[in-house]
Protein backbone atom coordinates (compact mmCIF):
# COMPACT_ATOMS: atom_id res chain seq x y z
CA UNK A 1 0.00 0.00 0.00
CA UNK A 2 1.45 3.33 -0.66
CA UNK A 3 1.60 6.49 1.32
CA UNK A 4 -1.40 8.34 -0.28
CA UNK A 5 -3.74 5.12 0.08
CA UNK A 6 -2.41 4.86 3.57
CA UNK A 7 -3.61 8.14 4.40
CA UNK A 8 -6.83 8.13 2.62
CA UNK A 9 -7.87 4.80 5.00
CA UNK A 10 -6.20 6.68 8.27
CA UNK A 11 -8.18 9.95 7.48
CA UNK A 12 -11.68 7.38 6.83
CA UNK A 13 -10.54 5.57 10.34
CA UNK A 14 -10.37 8.39 12.08
CA UNK A 15 -13.41 10.25 10.39
CA UNK A 16 -15.30 7.22 11.40
CA UNK A 17 -13.31 7.23 15.30
CA UNK A 18 -14.89 10.80 15.42
CA UNK A 19 -18.22 10.23 14.04
CA UNK A 20 -18.52 7.39 17.37
CA UNK A 21 -17.14 9.82 19.85
CA UNK A 22 -19.08 12.85 19.04
CA UNK A 23 -22.39 9.98 19.20
CA UNK A 24 -20.99 9.10 22.39
CA UNK A 25 -21.00 12.25 23.58
CA UNK A 26 -24.91 13.30 22.91
CA UNK A 27 -25.98 9.54 23.99
CA UNK A 28 -24.17 10.98 26.98
CA UNK A 29 -25.48 14.00 27.40
CA UNK A 30 -29.13 11.86 27.52
CA UNK A 31 -28.51 9.52 30.12
CA UNK A 32 -27.53 6.61 27.74
CA UNK A 33 -24.47 5.58 29.63
CA UNK A 34 -24.73 2.03 28.05
CA UNK A 35 -24.99 3.56 24.30
CA UNK A 36 -22.01 5.80 24.86
CA UNK A 37 -19.69 3.39 26.09
CA UNK A 38 -20.55 1.02 22.85
CA UNK A 39 -19.60 4.19 20.86
CA UNK A 40 -16.44 4.86 22.39
CA UNK A 41 -15.24 1.12 21.58
CA UNK A 42 -16.07 1.30 18.36
CA UNK A 43 -14.20 5.16 18.35
CA UNK A 44 -11.43 2.30 19.80
CA UNK A 45 -11.35 0.04 17.21
CA UNK A 46 -11.42 2.18 14.30
CA UNK A 47 -8.18 4.26 15.95
CA UNK A 48 -6.49 0.90 16.33
CA UNK A 49 -7.18 0.24 12.33
CA UNK A 50 -5.52 3.62 11.65
CA UNK A 51 -2.78 3.02 14.32
CA UNK A 52 -2.10 -0.12 12.65
CA UNK A 53 -1.72 1.77 9.29
CA UNK A 54 0.18 4.05 10.56
CA UNK A 55 2.62 1.62 12.74
CA UNK A 56 3.13 -0.58 9.37
CA UNK A 57 4.57 2.31 7.56
CA UNK A 58 6.56 4.06 10.36
CA UNK A 59 7.86 -0.09 10.14
CA UNK A 60 8.63 0.15 6.37
CA UNK A 61 10.69 3.36 6.71
CA UNK A 62 12.72 1.93 9.87
CA UNK A 63 13.63 -1.06 7.49
CA UNK A 64 14.95 1.41 4.63
CA UNK A 65 12.16 1.69 2.71
CA UNK A 66 12.07 5.48 1.38
CA UNK A 67 8.55 7.05 1.19
CA UNK A 68 7.73 10.68 -0.25
CA UNK A 69 5.98 12.57 2.06
CA UNK A 70 2.64 13.83 0.64
CA UNK A 71 0.20 16.58 1.83
CA UNK A 72 -2.18 13.43 2.24
CA UNK A 73 -0.45 11.76 4.56
CA UNK A 74 0.42 15.06 6.55
CA UNK A 75 -3.63 15.54 6.51
CA UNK A 76 -3.97 12.05 7.51
CA UNK A 77 -1.96 12.39 10.75
CA UNK A 78 -3.84 15.40 11.42
CA UNK A 79 -6.69 13.80 11.36
CA UNK A 80 -5.75 10.75 13.18
CA UNK A 81 -4.12 13.24 16.75
CA UNK A 82 -7.33 15.04 16.33
CA UNK A 83 -9.80 12.04 16.63
CA UNK A 84 -7.30 10.38 19.40
CA UNK A 85 -7.55 13.44 21.43
CA UNK A 86 -11.34 13.89 20.79
CA UNK A 87 -11.92 10.68 22.08
CA UNK A 88 -9.95 10.91 25.33
CA UNK A 89 -11.63 14.07 26.04
CA UNK A 90 -15.06 12.16 25.10
CA UNK A 91 -14.43 9.74 27.52
CA UNK A 92 -13.38 12.19 30.64
CA UNK A 93 -16.62 14.10 29.82
CA UNK A 94 -18.79 11.25 29.84
CA UNK A 95 -16.83 9.63 33.16
CA UNK A 96 -17.55 13.13 34.66
CA UNK A 97 -21.12 13.14 33.72
CA UNK A 98 -22.02 9.61 34.88
CA UNK A 99 -21.06 11.03 38.81
CA UNK A 100 -23.44 14.13 38.25
CA UNK A 101 -25.84 11.20 37.21
CA UNK A 102 -24.97 9.02 40.51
Amino acid sequence: MDVNESGFKIIMHSGDARSYTMGALKNARKGNFGESEKLLKEADNQLLQAHKIQTSLLHEEANGKSMELSITFVHAQDHLMTAMLAKDLATEIIAIQQNKAL
